[in-house]
């Protein structure tokens, strides 16, 4: 009788006896929501370590950390008070520059942040609106409502609080202006992550309305991808829309990369596993019909099919990645997970120079030339391959910032049952409370993605029973954890379960097999993985700095570079049908000061003042055979498509090298295919 009504009390103090289990230190999803499957740590509670703390750093002394001491767009920005742009590049730059501030616990950074914050907060007007008198557009403040909430969980400031209260108060009581033509339709439900995150710090039920209403006026994302019109015939035809209307709108990369989290927003308060599913149903339309090697979807600008030689503008890759980190959250699907590494490993680094000074606007997956040169983007100009300040616009100077730091966010999350989960893995700690009472510190040793092995530390001050749970990626076969001289290995895919009393100085060995696998691609090319990282053909380059149609102001390491190969780049994969992975050998260093970086890539270096060349090999390089292809060659200052494959072997077998996508800035990533069993069948 003792137990059963410890046990209702147990109930009654976790969750209301409503049948969810309720986190006692972080605030889950209250009644009427669905109950989030995990819920997202405070800004602050996760700190990077190791080459992610290098990462970090490199942003830092990179664009991040000097862009708004010489870019006027934000030196005179009129969200600091200025008579400067009013829009949306403000906004975009804190979303990044703030989670970075406190992520690396940089006093000059959180300093910036507080003099870009102060003019923010005090702009709120009886009528709830804030931002710049000369801004009357809904669109800058869904983003810079991002920024008001990771400021309040970094520092505690109530006035952050009260100045999206008034904000949210103003959206009820106006009529809806959600205009399907305008960016503000097409993002409209953006402001339904700062609105969730309020409802569950207020629990104010008026706030359900007023995401209700943005829900039920702005563009309708979920029948777009039950019906998903702009398809891989739509490309070939040239049927998709390439302009800026409603239409065009639709079949913009950033309004889909921002969109796809829109159903899975709802979902919570709908409770229609119709919006669930069409989250899925959207990932998987973009992965069939313009899906690109990294994890990410074609668009430059507009979606672009599956060919190599597609764009991926640079907001599409940091607002996919966000999308996936709200997603992860919400619904606790690993393959959304899975995908974040694969964005964030590949995509992300691949379109930035490593000591990130510098950015691209179009990325590609065989890259072999990066110049101011007419290509065959949609609707994107010349200058969009360019490694540079603003190539092409400006908006990803504005908006790349959120990238490293809010994946850094995403490492670690809280359970519901008062536990934690590792969501994605890197190098980090994270301080939380467990079991309802009990702060813990987790360490995460590691070099992954670039090596298997993870070691987590639990320490605190007494012991603590909680449960501590591994994402298993989908893709890892043979993992091994090891645990209180326990041994178990979980199915690819999964999420285990360790639930245990944990010591001070407990320790939790993961081992990741990381097997080289394949994926085929477009044109019946293959891309070598393993682990996360896909692997590009390594090749000899030349940095030319050049001047093009703008001032890159030539502050520090503000640059603009031509990057030119040195040898041929059209080498076909050398791949035995019976036996793929063979002749692929490998060596791992440990990474470097910019862990994306390959040797003679060009780096700042602030001491002397120049750019130096960087002299220390990729962290993981392989070595395999190639051949080269006579017949492969450039089109439209692209690499042609690759021809179909498996070819006949015409040429003479050479080793070649493979490095990480990222920390290839030129590349191949989908190779033909040479048949070296058909060698082998000629000696026989």
């Amino acid at each position: 009788m003792k137990t059963a009504v410890r046990f209702f009390l147990v109930c009654l103090l976790l969750t209301g006896c409503n049948d969810e289990m309720k986190n006692a230190s972080y605030e889950s999803n209250p009644w009427p929501l669905v109950q989030n499957a995990y819920i997202r740590l405070p800004l602050g509670a996760i700190k990077p370590e190791g080459w992610l703390m290098d990462q970090l750093r490199a942003q830092a002394e990179g664009l991040t950390g000097n862009i708004d001491e010489f870019w006027p767009d934000l030196m005179n920005s009129a969200w600091k008070g200025g008579d400067g742009e009013a829009w949306e590049r403000g906004p975009y730059y804190l979303d990044g520059l703030v989670p970075l501030a406190y992520l690396t616990d940089d006093e000059k950074l959180k300093e910036k942040v507080g003099r870009w914050i102060e003019p923010v907060i005090s702009s709120s007007t009886d009528s709830g609106w804030y931002g710049p008198a000369k801004n009357k557009d809904r669109w800058p403040l869904a983003v810079a409502n991002k920024v008001l909430m990771q400021y309040y969980e970094a520092s505690g400031d109530e006035r952050a609080i009260e100045v999206l209260k008034g904000y949210f108060r103003y959206l009820l009581s106006a009529p809806p202006d959600w205009p399907d033509k305008e960016w503000r339709g097409s993002r409209a439900m953006e402001n339904a992550v700062a609105g969730y995150w309020l409802y569950r710090k207020t629990k104010e039920p008026w706030i359900l309305k007023v995401i209700e209403s943005v829900q039920n006026n702005s563009s309708d994302w979920t029948s777009y991808y039950e019906k998903f019109p702009w398809d891989s015939a739509a490309s070939a035809d040239k049927r998709i829309p390439l302009n800026w209307g409603p239409d065009g709108l639709t079949a913009h990369v950033v309004n889909n990369a921002m969109a796809i989290k829109y159903p899975g927003l709802w979902y919570q308060q709908s409770n229609d596993s119709r919006f669930r599913d069409a989250v899925h149903e959207g990932i998987n339309k973009y992965d069939k019909n313009h899906g690109q090697a990294g994890g990410r979807f074609s668009g430059d600008e507009h979606l672009s099919g599956r060919s190599p030689d597609r764009g991926t503008e640079l907001c599409a890759v940091v607002e996919y990645m966000y999308s996936l980190e709200e997603l992860y959250a919400v619904l606790g699907d690993n393959s959304l997970a899975d995908r974040l590494e694969m964005l964030a490993f590949n995509a992300l680094p691949g379109t930035l120079t490593a000591d990130m000074w510098a950015h691209q606007y179009d990325q590609q997956s065989n890259q072999v030339l990066v110049s101011a040169d007419e290509r065959a983007w949609s609707t994107n100009g010349k200058y969009s391959n360019i490694y540079g300040l603003m190539p092409n616009f400006a908006c990803c100077l504005a908006n790349m910032h959120q990238g490293w730091p809010k994946f850094t966010q995403s490492l670690w999350m809280a359970t519901n049952d008062n536990g934690l989960i590792a969501a994605v893995y890197g190098p980090s700690r994270v301080k939380a409370m467990v079991a309802g009472e009990i702060e813990v510190t987790v360490r995460e040793e590691t070099t992954y993605p670039f090596s298997g092995t993870i070691r987590f530390i639990i320490n605190s001050s007494k012991p603590a029973r909680f449960p501590l749970y591994l994402r298993i990626p989908g893709w890892a076969d043979g993992v091994t954890i090891t645990y209180k001289d326990r041994n178990i290995m979980p199915k690819a895919g999964s999420t285990v379960r360790l639930f245990s009393r944990w010591d001070p100085d407990e320790v939790i060995t993961m081992e990741i097999p990381m097997h080289i696998r394949f994926e085929r691609r477009y044109n019946n090319a293959f891309s070598v993985l393993r682990g996360p990282l896909y692997f590009s053909l390594r090749m000899e380059k030349e940095y030319k700095s050049i001047r093009m149609n703008y001032d890159n102001f030539g502050y520090k390491g503000s640059v603009d570079w031509e990057i030119r190969p040195l040898h041929p780049w059209n080498y076909g994969l050398m791949i035995d049908r019976g036996n793929p992975a063979r002749g692929f050998e490998l060596t791992e260093t440990q990474p470097g000061e910019y862990p994306f970086a390959d040797k003679g890539d060009m780096i700042w270096s602030a001491d002397q003042g120049k750019y130096v060349k960087y002299e220390k090999d990729a962290p993981v390089v392989i070595n395999t055979r190639g051949m080269l292809i006579p017949g492969w060659g450039m089109k439209n200052n692209s690499a042609d498509i690759p021809p179909a494959g498996p070819l006949m072997p015409s040429g003479t077998a050479e080793v070649i090298q493979l490095v990480p996508y990222g920390c290839a800035k030129l590349r191949i990533t989908e190779f033909p295919v040479v048949d070296v069993t058909r060698i082998e069948d000629a000696f026989r």
